[in-house]
Formats: structure tokens, C-alpha cells, sequence
């Protein structure tokens, strides 16, 4: 089976393992193993003290490749913290992301990299080749692409038509220091127009025999994924059966700030409106048993499972439910 999935931070990475898991006791067509390939948001990528950082990309390949902070979901694993105890000596901002020093050394070598002229679905591969994450990471593009939160000013005069003054700022900011306390005006993920899917990325959607999308932020994770020019439509025209994971149980993110996102571009928060987000190609969607009495787009097969990712077990229980979902799908879909 090739299983191509759509993916974010913490959510997303949680999923992988628990698909990786249930794969291992699943059994092969005889045709091989399973291959799976994840493609990464790398909207929420920044800039900081002169080092590129991929938080998204990171956390799979970290969580994956077994370096991950087992309660955070985020950071490395034993983790210390002398270079920003110094920088915070120095007052070097910002100080409101902390980055540790072994995460430190990720960042140095993606940064080196991508100075010497490589693109990032090649230093992504670079980076793997020391974690064996299980899967073929790749990023949803190599171009820039940065998301920026609109959101009020306080500390600048209202416009001359009295409305607040607005600033943006970079979502890491705003999800990191401010909580996404701060109410979202808009959010922007900026140079997406101009670019281009990664590498791979077009071709593991087209032959993919499962699309898997994880319960990730649908709006600034899988929302800015679709958003690259091409990726949508692949996801439209590709003959694989799509399924998804709801992020949401019970009108609430399963964790994060998925509805200060969903609220921002004027959707509820419930695992119906996320499903309607999709529902241009989405075939399958999984939600709590509580929310199966929702009102789903047209076409769409809804199928009730636990979606608590308590644990290994119950993760990998929630993987296999998607890909016997995405099966059934597809038997339909041939018997037509």
C-alpha cells in the first residue's frame, strides 16, 4: 500500500506513529512493503538568530525517528538549554521561542545547507538520512512561504476613520508568545501564490493508493498545504481514496488552538465545518462518536470511532480505522 499523507505539527506526527505501528502488524499485497510519504507544512517555518527553522517538518522527523520529547510532542528528547540561557544574557530577542541546543544543531545544518544553494526537499532528505523516520518526508515546496497573522495595535494610533490600528505579525509569534489570545484579523501565508510544489510531492499524491489527512490544523497545517498552487487539484484528480482524520471532538481542538484558527476565517468549530473545508475531494472522514450525528457534506463517508490519541495502541487503532475506511472506498469505487 502507498499512503500518502497531508501533515502538520504535534497532531500529525502522533498520527504517523500510530500509522507506522498499525502497518507493522498489517500485512503486505506481496508486492512489498508499505510505502509511506508525508508531505510537511512548511508555512510555520521562521527565521530566528540567523537559523532556519522548520517546526512542522521537525516534529515528524524527530517524533518518527524516536528524538522527540515524549510529553511536549515537540522538541528533542533530553534536551538543554545553555546557547539561549546566553542569549538571554546578551538580551538577544527573541525570547519568547526558546530553542534548545541539540534542536540547535538541526537548524545550523539546514541553515548551512540552504545557504549553499541547496533546496529544502534536499536538506530535508539530508536530515532524515540520520533520523530514519520510517517515511519519505518531503516538504509541501521548497519556496518560502511564512504564515503572518493580522491582528489589532494597541500601541498605535486608530486609523483616520476610527477603526483599530492593525499589525501582522509571524504566526509563530502570534500562536507562541501571544497563545493566539490576541483575536486573528486575517491569516496570510505569505509568497504561497508564487510557489511551487516540492519535488515528489505532486507524484506521491497522483500514485498514492490511500490519502490520509491526520487531524492537523486544518486551517495554517493542512489548510496552507492545499494552498500551494497545484496541490489541491492533485488531491482533486487523483484516483486514490481520500480520508480524513477530524481534529475535532465535541465542538473543541483535540489540542492547540485549531478554533482561534477556524474562528479567524469565519468557520465554527466542529468536525462538520472541517470536513467542509475538504469536501471538494475528501471521501471518508472519521469523527468522535459524540459528533457522528453531524450534518456532512455530500459524498462524504462519515465513520464513528474513539479519536483520542491516548496512547501507541489507541493511535494505531484510529490509523487502521482510516485505511479500512479508505479500502472500502475504493471497492466501491471499482465495483461502479
Amino acid at each position: 500500500m502507498r499512503i500518502t499523507a497531508l501533515a502538520g505539527g504535534v497532531g500529525g506526527a502522533r498520527f504517523l506513529r500510530g500509522l507506522l505501528h498499525h502497518l507493522d502488524s498489517r500485512p503486505d499485497s506481496g508486492d512489498g512493503p508499505h510505502e509511506v510519504t508525508v508531505i510537511g507544512n512548511t508555512a510555520d517555518d521562521v527565521t530566528l538568530h540567523g537559523l532556519r527553522i522548520c517546526p512542522d517538518l521537525d516534529t515528524v522527523m524527530y517524533t518518527l525517528g524516536g528524538g522527540i520529547h515524549p510529553e511536549q510532542g515537540w522538541g528533542r528528547a533530553g534536551e538543554t538549554f545553555g546557547v539561549a540561557a546566553e542569549l538571554e544574557a546578551y538580551g538577544a530577542e527573541p525570547q519568547w521561542f526558546t530553542l534548545g541546543d541539540r534542536d540547535i544543531a538541526t537548524h545550523l545544518v539546514r541553515t548551512r545547507m540552504l545557504g549553499l544553494g541547496y533546496p529544502l526537499s534536499a536538506v530535508t532528505e539530508a536530515l532524515c538520512a540520520r533520523w530514519q523516520p520510517g517515511v519519505r518526508l518531503l516538504p509541501m515546496s521548497d519556496d518560502p512561504i511564512e504564515t503572518h497573522v493580522v491582528i489589532d495595535d494597541p500601541d498605535a494610533d486608530p486609523a483616520p476613520d476610527g477603526s483599530p490600528a492593525v499589525k501582522a505579525v509571524h504566526f509563530q509569534e502570534w500562536w507562541v508568545r501571544l497563545h493566539a489570545a490576541a483575536p486573528a484579523r486575517q491569516i496570510l501565508a505569505v509568497g504561497i501564490d508564487q510557489a511551487k510544489p516540492a519535488p515528489g510531492v505532486l507524484d506521491a499524491i497522483a500514485d498514492a493508493d490511500v490519502v490520509v489527512l491526520p487531524p492537523s490544523n486544518p486551517v495554517v497545517s493542512i489548510g496552507t498545504i492545499l494552498a500551494v498552487p497545484g496541490i489541491r487539484d492533485a488531491i482533486r484528480a487523483t484516483k486514490a481514496p481520500v480520508v480524513g482524520v477530524s481534529p475535532i471532538i465535541g465542538g473543541a481542538p483535540v489540542r492547540g488552538m485549531a478554533d482561534a484558527c477556524l474562528t479567524a476565517i469565519g468557520v465554527e468549530t466542529s468536525a462538520a465545518a472541517v470536513a467542509d473545508l475538504y469536501a471538494d475531494f475528501l471521501g471518508g472522514w472519521l469523527v468522535a462518536p459524540g459528533d457522528h450525528g453531524s450534518v456532512m457534506p455530500d459524498e462524504v463517508t462519515l465513520r464513528a470511532v474513539p479519536l483520542l490519541m491516548t496512547d501507541l495502541e489507541a493511535t494505531a487503532a484510529i490509523a487502521g480505522a482510516a485505511l479500512d475506511l479508505a479500502q472500502e472506498l475504493a471497492g466501491e469505487s471499482a465495483g461502479r
